[in-house]
């Protein structure tokens, strides 16, 4: 197999993972606090002995998560929280703590404000949120207080990863950074509305028709170097 069918294959294959990434982010248009990924390519360049050329490859390497702020819903409810600005919400997994911005809480049976997943909202401190049952009229103030009643009784935590580049989906709309957390600065929240996706419907639908475009230009021209390798085995077998 020439460098030129190994380029290609190479390029195939990195378009392949692409178009997976841009269906996954179409399927999912419509997820609140959902972030759109787009992939990281990387170049490799091998430079021959003699006269002649270098041979590039590119590989893809990476996810890179979109912090484009998505558009604010209004849907009235006490505990539907959206962060305007950057910033996450700190959730309680059973794999460990995940930032997300998807901010639909309700209080389970102990009272404690969970995800629709039953993911504990966490505060300011790191500890999990637990609304009163005497509460009235809860409030939740631009900086997360929360209050009912007229006295607080807790504060949302708002973080961000200390590297966001570091930043990595692991399921759905939570992430996690190996790098750590730290709080985040200029955010606000939100009572009574939820962010949407931030995937542009338009924009993916024109990248993946880019993506489907290329693939099928790469696999005419693997098809056409297989019919000359063929050609050329079957001039020599004669």
């Amino acid at each position: 197999m020439d460098n030129a069918t190994y380029t290609t294959l190479t390029r195939q294959s990195g378009l392949m993972r692409e178009m997976q990434v841009v269906a996954h982010n179409i399927a999912n248009i419509s997820t609140t606090g959902f972030r759109k990924e787009g992939v990281v390519f990387s170049e490799y360049i091998h430079r021959f002995d003699g006269q002649e050329p270098s041979l590039s490859m590119a590989t893809p390497n990476g996810r890179h998560i979109n912090g484009t702020q998505g558009a604010l819903s209004q849907t009235g409810g006490t505990f539907d929280l959206a962060i305007e600005g950057p910033g996450y919400f700190l959730v309680q997994t059973p794999q460990g703590e995940r930032l997300t911005r998807a901010g639909h809480f309700t209080p389970n049976a102990e009272g404690q404000l969970v995800t629709p997943d039953g993911h504990a909202l966490l505060d300011d401190g790191g500890a999990p949120i637990f609304v009163p049952p005497d509460a009235r009229q809860v409030a939740v103030g631009s900086d997360g207080t929360l209050s009912a009643n007229g006295l607080a009784f807790g504060q949302v935590g708002l973080y961000q990863p200390v590297d966001p580049l570091n930043l990595q989906r692991e399921v759905g709309t939570l992430f996690t950074s190996d790098a750590g957390v730290e709080p985040a600065e200029g955010a606000a929240v939100l009572q009574g509305y939820l962010e949407d996706s931030n995937v542009d419907a338009i924009a993916e639908v024109a990248r993946m028709i880019q993506v489907q475009r290329a693939y099928e230009l790469g696999q005419s021209f693997t098809d056409r170097e297989d019919e000359r390798i063929r050609s050329v085995l079957r001039t020599l077998g004669k």
